[in-house]
């Protein structure tokens, strides 16, 4: 249950919200929870006006879909104030040190999925947002790294199901077919398939069939169970973890004996320009990354996405809202970020910045699946990410030490692939040293 309880409000205050509660139900499409449809349910049953304040960063879409001034419609005693942070590292940092302090943080705190390993460890300084009526809104994966012993600590906003990504006018260069359905019958299969027709392609072309090693092998790793550690959180020696150095060693292969990579770390300047340049062919895409490709390669045509992932369904990111426990309106915060998070409401996110809800219902949606995408010669991205979605089997357990013991894997690729200044064996030996070093 809760491990952040207001006060109990005064017997008349009380009767007043149940009241409102049942009118809001009755005239609108809301569930009896108050957290589906458009009236947001009670957001302060008392009446007292209060403001809640959510920290975002980069593009959570609430404000561009109108939900903000939605929800205050409806709830005409709350007041809803964002905090932006600049980039999403200054959002951790200060999520940390408000964490530390006690103080200074916002009501609602998003958090991205890369960090849950992190904060999951602080389960007792968030709300619980467990929520009867909230269950199946999400699928397992998904709620499973947001829950600490029977506590979830945060509501999932969007969800980064994996598609891949193509430049169609490379493709047909090199004498492979261009249309969406026929590549996706190419490509299906498992990493081995994909990396054959790399192969293909570079006979045929003087381009990269990939962008990033590092890319690749994150997205093998996210189709783990268990990559690092157990699900009692003991590591596993990275010595005799034969999982990790087949992939590894896969992907290091790929990249330098058969010469299928561009060489490039993504988010680097580099991987930025050669989007211009046509430098590859295809790259691994979650939803999310469509807009990032779309930035960078402003003003280039041939872009697609085909409805087909190495290895069957992946998954890559995502975000949270959270409630810090610290907060004064915890109650009130939980109602909201729960309305923000429902399935209504992330369909329009999706409608208006791109998106991809995590809920299993607005997945479903005609509002999602309908949607296309020009710059991606009109891909019917809602249908094809939904696709994506459907496709996710496993649950990767990450546990307190995944960031550290990965970083050292990705730290060998990096040297193996984009720096060159070692053999896929040495940079094996290396990443093992490193591992050691951690004292795990």
């Amino acid at each position: 249950m809760m491990k952040h309880i207001r006060n109990a409000k005064r017997a008349a205050g009380a009767a007043l919200g149940l009241v409102m509660a049942v009118s809001l139900t009755a005239c609108g499409s809301g569930s009896s929870d108050g957290t589906k449809g458009t009236e947001g349910g009670d957001g302060g049953g008392s009446g007292e006006q209060i403001t809640l304040r959510v920290a975002t960063f980069n593009e959570f879409g609430y404000k561009k879909a109108g939900l903000y001034d939605e929800y205050m419609a409806a709830n005409p005693n709350v007041k809803i104030e964002e905090v932006l942070a600049a980039k999403a590292e200054e959002a951790s940092a200060n999520l940390k040190t408000g964490l530390a302090a006690g103080s200074g943080l916002a009501d609602i705190e998003a958090i991205e999925g890369d960090w849950l390993t992190e904060f999951i460890q602080s389960a007792d300084k968030f709300t619980d947002l467990s929520d009867s009526s909230l269950d199946g809104r999400w699928a397992e994966y998904i709620t499973a790294p947001a829950t600490s012993d029977g506590q979830l600590i945060g509501y999932a906003t969007d969800t980064g199901p994996e598609a891949v990504c193509y430049r169609q006018d490379l493709f047909a260069e090199a004498g492979l077919p261009t249309d969406r359905d026929e590549v996706a019958k190419l490509l299906a299969g498992d990493w081995d398939r994909y990396f054959e027709v790399g192969k293909d392609f570079v006979a045929n072309s003087d381009k990269a069939w990939f962008d990033s090693a590092g890319a690749n092998y994150q997205a093998m790793v996210n189709q783990l169970a268990n990559p690092y550690e157990e699900d009692d959180n003991t590591p596993k020696d990275l010595a005799t973890n034969s999982d990790i150095k087949a992939l590894y060693e896969q992907v290091a292969g790929a990249s330098t004996t058969d010469g299928l990579s561009a060489h490039l770390g993504q988010w680097s300047a580099d991987w930025t320009s050669a989007f211009q340049n046509g430098a590859f062919a295809t790259m691994l895409c979650p939803a999310w990354m469509l807009p990032i490709i779309e930035g960078n390669a402003a003003g280039v045509e041939g872009w697609n996405v085909a409805d087909v992932f190495p290895g069957g369904g992946g998954n890559w990111g995502g975000s949270y809202l959270t409630v810090p426990a610290q907060g004064k309106h915890a109650e009130e915060a939980k109602k909201l970020a729960a309305w923000l998070t429902a399935p209504e409401q992330t369909a329009k996110v999706f409608a208006e910045v791109g998106n991809f809800p995590s809920q299993i219902e607005a997945q479903k949606s005609d509002e999602v699946t309908s949607k296309v995408n020009p710059f991606f010669n009109d891909a019917p991205v809602g249908q094809i990410f939904a696709e994506r979605a459907a496709a996710i089997t496993t649950t990767t357990h990450k546990g307190p030490n995944y960031a550290a013991i990965h970083k050292t894997v990705q730290d060998a690729l990096n040297r193996v692939d984009i720096e060159q200044s070692q053999s896929i064996e040495d940079g094996w030996t290396q990443s093992i040293s490193d591992f050691n070093n951690l004292g795990l």
